[in-house]
């Protein structure tokens, strides 16, 4: 009987293929079974000189079409040939993505200074579900942190958009919003007190001098104070910037549980309801404050500035995601349920070189909180606390303190479902296993299985090999 010496190969190929498959079946359960799409646009450009400021709203921007799940939305300010713009060149105070209903044969209404093109009555804005009167409706947005802040939404998640049946009324369409708002602080005089909009580096005075910085300083339009000379090269220094932005998202399926967006914002003014006298809940967001320094003669350790808020939000559920938002000084804010409980805490990373980022002096990334399934839950009309911290060594104007939610209604039967999946690493996008022992054992041993039919492969194919250098074939080991 004369043996195939091919077939010990094969065997071992079939062997590792299959060893391949039960790995990633045991590691990577996704929903989609895995058919992520991914699509990268460029905003249009935003010509930027030194001490500039462009804070404009670009309507009908590229997006993904179709009814579909967002799993990640991430941008940063790039040039024509595509490379990334460090903050201490152009700072990136914000870039926010609004998504809204428009009637099919309105023309794009283009680029605005402002949010004008909702004063017009074709638009309707469709805000996340944050409780904000005005502002903060956005569905995606980020700061100078964007580079290293992670925006993947875990399975089985995702930001449902794209469905027909949500469109307001016939004859209208969903569209998207992209405001960006940079500084060029290149030259400037002062580069950080140019980033946080103080109103004495802009030349304006606004409510008699009572406003000493913030948006309202760094308008669209709006010019820093640059070092003396340093004007002489501006027109050579004019360049064309874009906001790249990535959006990963997979095909709508039932078996995609949908999130809710939530921004809280610690400046909220906020009224209780009254329903005995007709008064509905308000919440009069101001998004920005100021930080002032500490006494002089206080110890810098302690020269901590600390903001809070408390408010009840009206439907809970289980927290997926959370992550804060905060300006350069801040230290850190943290989100904390009835009893004290901890929800989330987003800590912030300073740069220390010169690079993209990693600038130094710059925040340029938020850690982040992905709790294992259905673990962290917020009830009914729960009162949350918000609270942000910065260091007050010195004075900041125009800082922030927002905390970004995603939440999903909680049943017992959605619980038994994302059980089957693996939780998501807090400040990481790596998942690890959040399978029951039976399946892992199970597992392993298959995988015993498989360990001993490859030894047994390999010792044939050796077996079979041996003796044959000449006739073209070479042995596993020499």
């Amino acid at each position: 009987m004369v043996l195939d010496s091919k077939r010990p190969l094969h065997c071992l190929a079939a062997i590792l293929l299959l060893l391949v498959s039960v790995q990633t079946s045991l590691s990577d359960p996704r929903i989609g079974n895995g058919n992520s799409k991914s699509e990268v646009f460029l905003s249009p450009k935003f010509v930027m000189e030194p001490g500039s400021v462009s804070n404009k709203y670009y309507y009908n921007v590229d997006f993904p079409k179709g009814h579909i799940a967002i799993k990640s939305f991430n941008a940063e300010v790039v040039d024509e040939k595509g490379n990334p713009i460090p903050l201490h060149e152009t700072y990136l105070h914000h870039w926010i993505v609004l998504r809204y209903h428009q009637r099919k044969d309105t023309a794009d209404s283009g680029a605005h200074q402002g949010d004008l093109g909702f004063l017009q009555s074709d638009h309707i804005v469709v805000k996340n579900s944050g409780m904000c009167d005005a502002g903060l409706s956005q569905y995606f947005g980020l700061g100078s942190e964007t580079r290293k802040t992670s925006t993947d939404v875990p399975d089985p998640y995702g930001i449902e958009v794209g469905n027909p049946a949500d469109v307001a009324a016939d004859g209208y369409e969903e569209r998207w919003m992209l405001n960006v708002h940079a500084i060029d602080t290149r030259g400037a005089e002062d580069k950080m007190g140019c980033t946080e909009c103080r109103c004495d580096l802009y030349n304006m005075t606004v409510d008699g001098g009572n406003y000493n910085g913030g948006l309202r300083c760094c308008h669209d339009g709006a010019k820093c104070r640059v070092e003396k000379g340093f004007e002489g090269g501006v027109e050579t220094s004019r360049r064309s910037l874009y906001l790249r932005y990535t959006v990963e998202y997979i095909d709508w399926e039932e078996s995609i549980v949908p999130v809710r967006i939530y921004i809280l914002d610690v400046t909220d003014i906020w009224t209780k309801a009254d329903e005995s006298r007709g008064i509905a809940a308000r919440h009069r967001c101001l998004i920005e404050y100021n930080v002032e320094s500490c006494s002089a003669g206080g110890s810098h350790d302690s020269c901590t500035h600390t903001k809070t808020l408390s408010v009840s939000l009206p439907t809970g559920g289980d927290v997926i995601y959370g992550v804060g938002h905060q300006h350069a000084g801040g230290s850190g804010t943290a989100l904390y349920g009835e009893g004290g409980r901890l929800i989330c805490s987003s800590n912030p990373t300073y740069g220390t070189g010169k690079e993209p980022g990693n600038e130094a002096g710059y925040i340029v990334g938020m850690s982040t909180c992905y709790p294992s399934p259905g673990s962290v839950k917020i009830s009914d009309g729960e009162t949350l606390t918000l609270v942000s911290n910065y260091s007050s060594t010195q004075t900041h104007t125009g800082v922030m303190g927002l905390f970004y939610l995603l939440v999903s209604d909680s049943s017992p039967e959605r619980d038994n479902l994302v059980q089957s999946y693996p939780a998501q690493e807090n400040h990481k996008s790596s998942t690890k296993s959040n399978f029951n022992w039976g399946f892992v054992l199970f597992g392993v041993g298959l995988v015993s299985v498989v360990v001993s039919a490859l030894s047994i492969a390999v010792v044939s194919l050796l077996r079979g090999t041996s003796g044959r250098r000449n006739e073209g074939y070479e042995p596993i080991i020499a």
